[in-house]
């Protein structure tokens, strides 16, 4: 009996003394194994698509010449991962066509893909598409380990031409076949328990010779190993919450999880800008509360490249910008921006920082998408130590919707500093209160957050975005009778192409449509027949000559029910008129008909127009939208006049 159990101790201090060497030479291989290699960027082709590639997130290289139209790209600032990823690059403006570095992030299929032509790419438009992604620029998110070889769907990747090393999807292997570092307690306190008088596991033949081998087999190592080995291996993989035994997940070695991007809210896309007040006078406390407010605002407006961007300009003595529009693509990111924001101090110079962001900021360059509106939101500690009214009045009529939002005016003795009295009034976008925001203490900072949230994404409400290029619908009245003849009636509807080409034409913006009349009248096409400049330029050229008689107040009634009555409630109507000669019935009713729709009539006669005539057709005051030309090869002369009328006339409306 002691013999055996002698026997027994003997055989378990073997085992021991084994399966230690083992633990060793595991650790070590591990070591090697886990030691994070120098990172180095992937490089790809531009015929490479992102679908290609099964990293959630990379950063990669892209060559120079991917802005050729062979590398097909879908969508717009989101794209189809069926598009060149470079293509991508190209087009969304984070690349130009010599190459470079971009990040490159997975997110949601989309229902559709918008294409757009954008810095030399004209990318396509797609129904529906099962994986996307967005393209920023390469700057590593803290935290997350990007990959130094791309995983491809398929072993046989273009990106391997380039010179990469390429990875073809594996399935991970199974639990089991990858040995976790055990330690000496873990195996003092198995070894213990085994030696009680129970029955031991018997090893396999394989797991026998596998254990008197002199040299350990290596990690991963596909045989079976002795049942005690598995026992100790799988004890200790329990001391990872959720851990398989005996397997590392992958994302362990090398990045970690991603979490899914936000496209952003569709329902509030504008593009905004926050302008900061970093005056000394407002001291770091409160400095701290209105970066606070900007965080806050940043989370609750759902940050993305489908739905709102923000960036961010601080004022003092001189402007400058801490981001732009596109720096950053999900509220995350931003509100972390946010926090390492820096008080410049100085003076309060709002007028000078209205004006850097009016030339400097929404540029497509840094951002600006054509079809979001844009919008400042001003915050001032007091009051500006310079004028805001000129700078504010300029930004407006650029399509900028302007907020203030003023903390803690003058009181009554500190009226005597205040540079501009008003100032909030003379600045915004409208003073019917949509705009200013005002609050009596510093501390009451963050009861802004819900209206100005809700007035920021009310784009219906946004007026300012309309400028007097992009919210008419413009409806010209030709004169095509005999008197004019073939010649001349070209070098009408070149006047009317001139004057087209002046304004922003799309669905949304500005809209064209065309009566030419003699005793009759044609409707030539209408206001939502063509809705891009290009159409409507050639719809022009396509107008044939009519010739007849002279009746321009049935054109004029015609033209309010077949063009007019489908105008937007929400457009300035505007009928353009052009004649040569007297018209052979009544003019007054008809006009004073226009008058009262609120068509908006601007006369020119040519020749032999009557001048007392014009003026009746034209809205009051006649002098501004009635004009006579001697001879129609002058026409031309009349379109600077005719737009800066139209605009005049535009911008001295009521900001109320």
């Amino acid at each position: 009996m002691r013999t055996v159990v002698l026997t027994m101790k003997a055989s378990v201090i073997e085992m021991f003394l084994v399966l230690l060497m083992t633990g060793v030479h595991s650790n070590k291989e591990t070591a090697k194994k886990t030691k994070r290699p120098k990172f180095t960027v992937p490089q790809i082709n531009c015929d490479v698509k992102a679908g290609k590639i099964i990293n959630p997130e990379f950063i990669v290289k892209c060559p120079a010449g991917c802005q050729d139209p062979k590398y097909h790209v879908y969508g717009t600032d989101v794209y189809a991962s069926y598009s060149s990823v470079c293509g991508a690059a190209v087009h969304s403006g984070v690349l130009d066509n010599s190459g470079g570095k971009i990040l490159v992030r997975k997110v949601a299929g989309q229902s559709g893909y918008k294409g757009s032509y954008s810095n030399g790419v004209q990318s396509l438009s797609l129904p529906r598409w099962r994986e996307s992604f967005i393209v920023l620029e390469s700057k590593p998110k803290k935290g997350v380990t990007y990959p130094s070889a791309l995983t491809y769907s398929s072993s046989k990747s273009p990106a391997a031409q380039a010179g990469e090393t390429t990875k073809a999807y594996r399935r991970p292997p199974s639990p089991g076949t990858t040995a976790q570092p055990v330690t000496l307690m873990q195996l003092l306190a198995v070894t213990v328990a085994e030696a009680t008088p129970t029955t031991l596991p018997r090893p396999s033949p394989s797991a026998a010779s596998t254990t008197s081998s002199p040299r350990p087999q290596p990690v991963g190592h596909r045989s079976q190993e002795m049942a005690l080995w598995s026992t100790i291996t799988y004890t200790s993989s329990q001391n990872r919450p959720g851990a398989k035994p005996g397997f590392v997940p992958k994302e362990e070695l090398s990045t970690q999880s991603l979490e899914p991007v936000s496209l952003g809210d569709p329902n509030c896309k504008v593009d905004l800008s926050f302008l900061i007040d970093g005056s000394a006078s407002i001291g770091k406390r409160r400095f701290r509360i209105q970066k606070q407010l900007l965080a806050d605002v940043a989370q609750a407006l759902d940050i993305g490249p489908a739905g709102p961007l923000m960036g961010v300009v601080q004022y003092g003595d001189n402007p400058a910008t801490h981001f732009n529009l596109k720096t950053h693509m999900n509220s995350q990111d931003l509100k972390t921006a946010i926090e390492k924001i820096p008080q410049r101090g100085g003076l309060s110079n709002v007028g000078r920082a209205i004006s850097f962001v009016t030339k400097n900021f929404f540029s497509k360059a840094n951002g600006n998408r054509s079809g979001a509106p844009n919008v400042v939101v001003v915050m001032v500690d007091g009051w500006p130590t310079d004028k805001v009214e000129e700078a504010s009045r300029l930004a407006r009529e650029s399509g900028i919707n302007i907020f203030f939002i003023t903390i803690e005016g003058a009181v009554e003795n500190e009226k005597q500093y205040v540079v501009e009295p008003n100032f909030a009034n003379k600045a915004v976008c409208r003073t019917n209160g949509f705009y200013s925001l005002h609050v009596q203490s510093w501390f009451g900072l963050h009861k802004t957050l819900q209206p100005l949230v809700k007035r920021v994404c009310d784009t219906d409400r946004l007026a300012c975005s309309k400028t007097c290029l992009n919210s008419a619908d413009i409806g010209f009245v030709i004169d095509g009778s005999s008197s004019v003849g073939t010649g001349n009636f070209r070098t009408v509807l070149q006047f009317v192409t001139n004057i087209s080409k002046e304004f922003e034409i799309s669905d949304t913006d500005t809209r064209i449509g065309a009566v030419q009349y003699t005793y009759e009248q044609r409707l030539e096409f209408g206001f939502d027949k063509y809705s891009s400049k290009p159409d409507i330029l050639n719809a022009i050229k396509r107008v044939g000559y009519w010739s007849g008689g002279t009746s321009t107040g049935a054109a004029i009634n015609f033209a309010l029910e077949q063009l007019f009555m489908k105008s937007k409630p929400n457009k300035r109507k505007l009928m353009i008129l052009i004649t040569d000669g007297r018209s052979y019935d009544d003019v007054r009713i008809p006009a004073m008909a226009a008058h009262l729709k609120g068509v908006i009539t601007y006369a020119i006669g040519v020749a032999w127009a009557a001048q007392e005539e014009l003026e009746v057709i034209a809205t009051h005051p006649a002098r501004d939208h009635s004009f006579f030309v001697d001879e129609f090869d002058n026409l031309y002369q009349y379109v600077p006049r005719v737009i800066q009328n139209i605009c005049t006339e535009f911008n001295s409306q009521p900001r109320n």
